[in-house]
């Protein structure tokens, strides 16, 4: 038998949410069976071990798009994944979803993201037998990763909304939606993550002197608006709208909206992305990540415990070389990555007392 508050938040649930809102007590449930806080809904308690877990934090060191940005103002993956969780809840709540499942799924996105954002992600894929791909990794920080290799038992839901977040440079709205998260929640949070990142990596590159302001976005500015706050507005309320009025569980946006956001992602790939200022920093990035990794790979070189993934955790007796240092490099901050480079690689100057 339920607990009489919790009880009375999955009545509320079940009487607020639209047809199309996922219901906690549909979910799939957990890998290993918990009993039911006398308070939370299932999605609740994800969101709050994701925001406490040690991974969670470590993003506010990991780069966005700036490599260990020294400026107080450029975004990294913890202010990313806070402004997805914005967007996407603002989209939810206006659409009656369930904003628990949303928020869940939008702060644990991005927690398997390298140091030194895509240049990481670059290196691992290259050297990592099998390849990586951070939403993958993602899900494995929840699932084998945090708390010293027990992970967090999260919601069904909330895994597959983080495995399935991830859209490259895909369409953002595909018509074939077998690759789409199961939940309505979870394809929000995906569309949400390229209005944030869009918006905002426009926002960083203009401070960061790469951009002038609206350079070469006279058409796109005219459909979206001039600044970050209205083409944020203009996307959300756009989504909102199309979506409400198909009523049929499916994410629209009109033409002329998704046409510019599809544009305005292309304009940054090849104005910002691989811009040289940018690129050049993501090639001395990749220089030191695949440096470590070969080191770390030898085997009488002992994996540091501490503040990544290293010693403290129990992996299986049959665990390859390869899998731990690539977990343990996936997790380093940006700046961890640089310091343990210097320990290891710079000379100390020799001092006689």
């Amino acid at each position: 038998m339920l607990p009489p508050i919790h009880e009375a938040i999955l009545t509320r649930e079940e009487r607020t949410l639209s047809k199309f809102g996922f219901l906690s007590k549909n979910s799939k449930g957990r890998r290993v069976e918990e009993p039911p806080c006398p308070i939370r809904l299932p999605f609740q308690r994800d969101r709050d071990r994701i925001i406490h877990c040690k991974t969670f934090r470590r993003l506010t060191h990991k780069t966005q798009v700036f490599l260990a940005p020294a400026g107080d103002h450029y975004r990294t993956r913890l202010t990313h994944a806070l402004e997805v969780s914005q967007i996407s809840r603002t989209i939810g709540v206006a659409l009656g979803l369930n904003e628990h499942l949303i928020e869940a799924i939008a702060l644990g996105h991005d927690l398997g993201h390298t140091p030194f954002g895509h240049a990481g992600e670059s290196v691992l894929n290259e050297l990592h037998p099998g390849g990586f791909r951070h939403y993958e990794q993602s899900l494995r920080v929840v699932e084998s990763l945090e708390k010293k290799g027990k992970g967090l038992n999260l919601t069904h839901e909330v895994r597959d909304g983080i495995l399935h977040h991830s859209k490259g440079f895909q369409k953002l709205l595909p018509q074939d939606t077998s690759k789409l998260p199961e939940t309505l929640e979870g394809q929000v949070v995906r569309l949400s993550d390229i209005i944030a990142y869009v918006n905002h990596d426009l926002d960083d590159a203009m401070r960061a002197g790469i951009l002038s302001p609206n350079q070469e976005l006279g058409d796109i500015c005219k459909v979206l608006g001039e600044g970050n706050s209205a083409r944020i507005s203009t996307m959300v309320n756009d989504l909102i709208d199309g979506t409400s009025r198909q009523n049929d569980g499916t994410l629209v946006m009109s033409e002329p909206i998704l046409e510019a956001t599809t544009d305005l992602r292309a304009f940054l790939y090849k104005n910002v992305y691989r811009a040289s200022r940018v690129h050049d920093d993501f090639k001395k990035a990749m220089k030191i990540l695949r440096e470590l990794y070969q080191f770390l790979m030898e085997e009488d070189i002992k994996l540091p415990s501490g503040e990544v993934w290293g010693a403290d955790i129990q992996y299986p007796a049959d665990t390859p070389r390869h899998r731990k240092v690539c977990d343990f490099i996936s997790g380093m901050t940006d700046r961890y990555a640089l310091d343990l480079y210097s320990t290891l690689f710079f000379p100390k100057p020799w001092s006689v007392v």
